[in-house]
């Protein structure tokens, strides 16, 4: 058993014990203006001062961070994240790594019933080290588990609405269900958000109000937008052959198909089938910027939030790139989760070469799409879709989603400003977070390079403060050293 670390830190001085930092370069998400020579003063779980020159005459002596050279940002937000669901171990395993890596917050796009029911009870039990729970949907919308039908959708709504549902999230619904599920959404006031189902109307969606998109689609549902024979892609894809499932409802389905669900996950690629391949050959081939830049426009005038997850349908995509097979990461993860995603490595490499080209075609104009979108304007969010996707280590992907958005070309201040002052946009919640300000939550991230001149900064983390509690770096390598000696 690992010996527990020594109290070291502000858990030394005491919990409870306010936080100075000194000395700091504040960053301002929301134009990357620096302020140098700035203490940040920390009560519990708020930020009460931001300016030079603090000085604490009333209560004990603050837990004081020399930050001299040290540049100040709101801590992280993971806004396309899975951790909770799993097995407790595993759960508590990913909200540690997540927090070790700067991540402060996170939108959980997976939920339950139960987990809605441990929310509102105050019993999920989350660790002392962990980001906060930012959003919690209810079950998945999937045909035909609990959306065959447009009634079964929206009795599936209203239940999700009854329980406390942030946002009902649609996976693998028709585009009838879609609709309806949407329509019932909107009129109790929860956004829908999620993947585009095969053979949708994505401007219609989009006009009608969807909040968010998610993988950029997934599939071939915005590159048929952005096709000059989009109708013949849209055609193709619609097409394809549904899940199968029994004709009749099994007692447990809805469990049976979360076990199927997370064996899907790990790369859903592997079960794209040769017709598959040739309509996205044919969807790469005819993309038209123009007619993006138009799908674009729509994005921006309906507010329709796009979360990319480059490094999710990278990891996909190229699943057999040997670097993500070498990754050191890996070893946070538990070996029967390593050996199911070499599995899926294997798998994917049975796919012809010319199929594996198209992959890496599709993962090309995914990175230029991304592009074109952040210059248009649409808005959008950073998110990696761990936990359970194929190569996605909880915490390290989110750092490889912002190397993954400059490699697409966007600024080192638009990334920060996606994981952190767009996410409180996007969850109406910029009185609480996403800036450096009084009043804000008292989560931040301590960087020892400015981040607004390098996305690459944006990984060399000094320090974590999470609702007033100050992780130094030495605390967080501890913290992932007891999480490698479990797995």
């Amino acid at each position: 058993m690992t010996p527990p670390p020594p109290v070291t830190g502000q858990a030394a001085a005491g919990r409870d014990t306010a936080v100075l930092l000194k000395n700091a370069t504040v960053v301002d998400t929301r134009d990357g203006t620096l302020a140098p020579g700035t203490d940040v003063l920390i009560r519990a779980d708020r930020i009460v001062d931001v300016r030079p020159g603090i000085v604490v005459t009333d209560g004990p002596e603050p837990f004081t961070v020399d930050a001299r050279g040290k540049y100040v940002v709101p801590g992280y937000a993971d806004m396309h994240a899975h951790p909770l669901g799993q097995r407790p171990e595993e759960e508590a395993r990913d909200l540690e790594l997540l927090l070790a890596h700067g991540v402060t917050g996170f939108r959980q796009m997976s939920g339950s019933l139960a987990l809605l029911e441990k929310r509102a009870s105050g019993t999920l039990g989350l660790p002392a080290a962990s980001p906060e729970l930012l959003a919690l949907p209810g079950p998945l919308l999937l045909t035909p588990v609990n959306a065959a039908t447009g009634e079964q959708a929206v009795a599936a709504v209203r239940e999700q609405h009854a329980a406390g549902a942030d946002f009902i999230k649609a996976a693998m619904v028709t585009p009838e269900v879609f609709f309806a599920a949407q329509a019932e959404a909107l009129r109790l006031g929860l956004p829908i958000v999620g993947h585009l189902p095969v053979g949708i109307d994505v401007p219609k969606a989009s006009r009608i109000g969807m909040k968010s998109i998610e993988h950029l689609g997934p599939g071939v549902g915005l590159f048929a937008c952005c096709s000059t024979d989009g109708a013949h892609v849209h055609a193709n894809a619609a097409g394809q052959p549904a899940m199968k499932v029994p004709p009749f409802k099994l007692p447990f389905m809805e469990r049976v198909m979360e076990r199927v669900v997370k064996k899907l996950v790990i790369n859903p690629i592997n079960r794209t089938k040769p017709a598959d391949i040739e309509n996205l050959r044919l969807a790469v081939r005819t993309f038209d910027d123009d007619l993006a830049a138009e799908l674009a426009e729509r994005f921006v005038a309906d507010g329709t939030w796009q979360v990319p997850t480059l490094i999710r349908v990278k990891t996909q995509e190229l699943c057999d790139d040997p670097a993500f097979a070498n990754d050191p990461d890996l070893r946070y993860m538990g070996e029967a989760t390593v050996r199911s995603w070499k599995a899926a490595a294997r798998k994917f490499t049975a796919f012809p070469a010319e199929a594996r080209e198209t992959f890496r075609a599709v993962y090309r104009r995914q990175l230029e799409l991304t592009k074109l979108f952040d210059d248009a304007g649409v808005p959008m969010l950073v998110g990696s879709d761990c936990s359970g996707a194929a190569w996605v280590v909880p915490g390290a992907s989110l750092h490889h989603e912002f190397d993954e958005l400059a490699r697409a070309g966007l600024t080192p201040l638009r990334v920060l400003q996606m994981t952190t002052l767009r996410a409180a946009e996007f969850l109406d919640a910029t009185d609480t977070m996403g800036t450096v300000e009084p009043g804000r939550r008292a989560d931040l991230v301590l960087l020892d390079a400015d981040p607004v001149e390098r996305v690459e900064h944006l990984h060399r983390i000094a320090g974590v403060v999470r609702a007033g509690q100050h992780y130094g770096a030495a605390e967080l390598d501890a913290l992932k050293e007891r999480v490698a000696a479990r797995a």
